[in-house]
Formats: structure tokens, sequence, C-alpha cells
């Protein structure tokens, strides 16, 4: 990254605001080719004015005077641009007028920024995402409090240790509530959102230097959870007496079939549903994470989950194929539907995502690029995580191979 600026002061006057004789004098601040101009609280005899040397001509004490005003001047803007490099400022023309006026704003703080960042995003980015900025603001202010002993830092003071010294943080944080600490993409998520804030900091003109320039993310790959064929048929067979828990049941079989979020699910309505140009029924829609369109054809199955809330009233009220529940009583339920299944997995609706795109899609000879439109990717590469080989496509595979070889 730049640091480096040219700097450069000269003076000159507008011959064209002349008033009995005499015209003010301006000084033009010039950084990185940028250009501001700033009228100084002096006059001066146009025909005594000049303008190739930019100061006074006449042989006068009244020249003298008014060339070592000019100099003084020059100095002070000369101190202000130091100041903002030492005090690793962001320096622009506008920054050192501000500095020699004394009406530059208050530096920007870690507070203000996140704040900020918080603030406009909130009608540009989903709830579940918003959400998570707010829980690294809350570890940031643990951070501040507990380890820095401060209220909040100014921008200019986060630095590479600062990172390191938030990462120690995270990584060694005991929560009251529950006993494990974070995992390490735990720990790389917040300090990800952090670097956002930061970037947008640097486009804010916020700061000049990014305390991310040395850093880097060390992230785990780790492979994502998913139900085999036997756990989702024993899942859909279980015979579950109390409502309550065979309505998320159906929830989380829906989204096993259709790859669908919870929260994609909830909002979906009649309109929702239409004819494809295979003439069968497809739902059409889009991700409230990233706002990407997502069309998947409804299999058998799915067919009659839908068919079976067709009628019920609370759904109908609401104008949904599916009544609303919380996603706290998901999470809860999913955990009685585990028990009852004897599966082992923690069962949440991420897992129906994955299963939908290995089990019941890529396992079944289905192309990554179609699981990836179906699951509203933007990259493939996204999809690729997904695209892990099972055993029972590995013993078909060597099968063919056999028949091949035979």
């Amino acid at each position: 990254m730049k640091t480096a600026n040219s700097f450069g002061i000269y003076f000159t006057v507008r011959p064209d605001k002349i008033k009995e004789g005499k015209v003010l004098i301006y000084v033009c601040i010039t950084v990185n080719g940028k250009k501001i101009f700033m009228a100084l609280k002096n006059w001066v005899n146009l025909k005594q004015w000049d303008t190739r040397e930019g100061n006074g001509k006449a042989s006068s004490e009244e020249r003298k005077k008014l060339n070592n005003y000019l100099e003084d001047i020059r100095n002070e803007l000369g101190d202000c641009y130091r100041t903002l490099q030492l005090n690793r400022k962001v320096i622009t023309a506008d920054s050192i007028k501000q500095a020699f006026q004394r009406t530059g704003e208050e530096e920007h703080t870690l507070k203000k920024l996140v704040n900020y960042h918080n603030t406009t995003a909130s009608n540009t980015l989903a709830w579940g995402t918003l959400k998570n900025c707010y829980t690294t603001q809350k570890y940031l202010e643990l951070f501040l409090k507990d380890q820095m002993k401060a209220k909040d830092l100014h921008l200019s003071e986060l630095n590479y240790k600062f990172i390191q010294d938030f990462e120690f943080f995270l990584r060694n944080y005991k929560p009251i509530d529950y006993h494990s600490g974070m995992s390490n993409n735990g720990v790389m998520k917040h300090l990800e959102r952090l670097r956002k804030m930061l970037t947008l900091a640097m486009r804010l003109e916020w700061i000049i230097r990014d305390p991310f320039e040395k850093y880097q993310m060390k992230f785990v790959k780790v492979d994502k959870e998913f139900l085999t064929a036997q756990e989702l048929q024993s899942i859909e067979d279980k015979d579950f007496k109390i409502q309550r828990i065979a309505m998320v049941r159906d929830l989380f079989v829906f989204c096993c079939y259709t790859g669908l979020a919870y929260i994609d699910v909830m909002h979906l309505t009649p309109d929702h549903i239409i004819k494809g140009i295979d003439d069968k029924d497809w739902i059409k829609t889009s991700r409230q994470k990233t706002n990407v369109p997502v069309n998947v054809s409804i299999l058998p199955k799915k067919l009659n989950i839908l068919d079976k809330y067709k009628a019920h009233i609370p759904a109908n009220s609401r104008g949904t194929l599916f009544p609303l529940i919380s996603n706290q009583k998901v999470k809860s339920y999913l955990k009685e539907i585990a028990d009852l299944c004897g599966i082992k997995k923690n069962l949440t609706f991420h897992i129906a995502r994955h299963t939908f795109a290995t089990t019941v899609t890529l396992s079944n000879g289905v192309p990554i690029e179609t699981v990836s439109k179906m699951l509203g990717h933007t990259k493939i590469a996204t999809t690729q995580i997904y695209a892990r080989v099972l055993e029972r496509k590995v013993s078909e595979d060597m099968a063919n191979l056999q028949k091949k070889l035979g």
C-alpha cells in the first residue's frame, strides 16, 4: 500500500475579485495532484503582487512584512502535514486545511466504525448475517474492556499487534453459558468481519493504513456433516405422535429434498410454486441470505409434505405453505428427533441443506453445476465443498470399472 504523498503549497490572487485596487491572497494546498484553495485574511495591491513568484514584489517594509506572513503560513501548513503523517491520519488537501483552521472532526474510533458499519448494513444484510456482526461487536467491546482496559480506541492506534491480541482473546474466551470455547474457524469469522469493517474505514478515508496488511487468515477445512440415505429414511419413516415434533420433521425432510434454508422455507407462499418447462411443479424463490434466485423441482416426497399442510389453518392464515415456528424451537425439536431416531449427529437445517447436496443429488449423479444452481450458489467453488464421494458411489463406480475391464 502506498503511504507517501506529494505535497505542495503556493500563493496566488484573483485579479477578477479586485476591490479598491487590492486583491485577496489565496493559498493553494496540493496533495497527490488534488488542489484546494483557502482564502487568507490578507489583501495586497495588485500592482505589488509578483504572480510568477507568488509573493509581494515591492521593495518596501510592507513587502517584507507580507512575505514573512506568507512564510509563516507555509511553515504552519507544513507542520499540519507532518502532524497528520506522525499520527497516521488520512492526508488530503482538505484534511490539511481543516487541521490549519482547527475545524477537523474528532478522530474516528473503533466503536464509531463498528456502529456505522452495522447501521448502514442493516438494510442490505440478511438478519442472520447482521446478527453475527453484532456478536463480533460484543466480543470487541469485551476485548477493549477486559484486555485493553479501554472504553474505545482511535482507529490510528490499531495495528498488527491489536489483531494478534484480539485473536488470542477469542481463542481463550470461555463463555459462561457453555463449556467449549470457539473453534478456529469461529475465531477467523470474527476477524473476517473486523477486517471487512476496517476495509470500510479505508474507503471512507478514516485510516490510511490497513492493520490487517500483514495478517493471514487461518481457516481449517472442515467436512460438512450430512445424513446418509439410511439416516434420512429413518427420520422419514418414524411415526411421531406429538404434532409439533412431526411438523418440524416435515420441515426438515422438505429441506433435505429442496436444499432450502430454514428462513427460505418459512417465507414460501403458494405464489412460489410454478409450472416449469417440463409441465411439473417447481419452487421459484430467492435466498434470503444473498437474494440469489433459486429454482428447485418438487419431487414426489415434497409434494406429499406440501399436500399435508394445504388445509393447515395457521399456515393459511399467514399465507405461507408452512406454519410459523421459531428457530429456537426448531433447534430444540430437532434434538428430540435425533434422539428418537437414534441419530448421533447434531441435527440442524444446515445438515438438511448438506444432505440435499450430497446424499440426495450429487451421490445420485446430478451434475455439480445443476446442484450449484439449485443451492443458489454464486460460485461453483462453494458447491465443490459438498462434492464428497460417498462409499456407495465408490462401490458403484468400481463395479462399473470392473465391467469395463472384464
